[in-house]
């Protein structure tokens, strides 16, 4: 049975893992901001999505975009936990794994590095 958890209490979740970026990463995420969704519209399933230009794949005319976005859903990672520390786990690990996509990080190397 899927875990209950307040939309705020998630949040905070979503806020402390990002706290755990390096300072370094941190400071070199650029034009990206983190939204907390219930679910994706397309695939119900999935934990988060990034979507924008990855900063290794900006020329030098970007300028002027909207903000990248990383979405993290709350329903689907409620859904696959059991307790409240498997949704701190999963929300560190959905976190770091759609920020890796913002630095240009692909699928196949997050799953080498343990982090898919």
């Amino acid at each position: 049975m899927p875990i209950e958890m307040t939309r705020l209490r998630f949040e905070e979740l979503v806020a402390d893992a990002l706290d755990l970026i390096p300072a370094d990463f941190a400071k070199a995420m650029d034009n990206v901001v983190v939204l907390v969704e219930d679910r994706d519209r397309e695939d119900p399933t999935l934990l988060g999505l990034y979507h924008g230009i990855a900063l290794t794949e900006r020329l030098s005319d970007y300028g002027g975009h909207l903000p990248d976005r990383i979405f993290i859903y709350r329903e689907a990672i409620l859904d696959i936990c059991d307790s409240e520390d498997d949704v701190v786990d999963e929300v560190a690990v959905t976190v770091v794994h759609e920020i890796a996509h913002h630095f240009g990080v692909d699928e196949e190397t997050l799953h080498e590095l343990g982090w898919g």
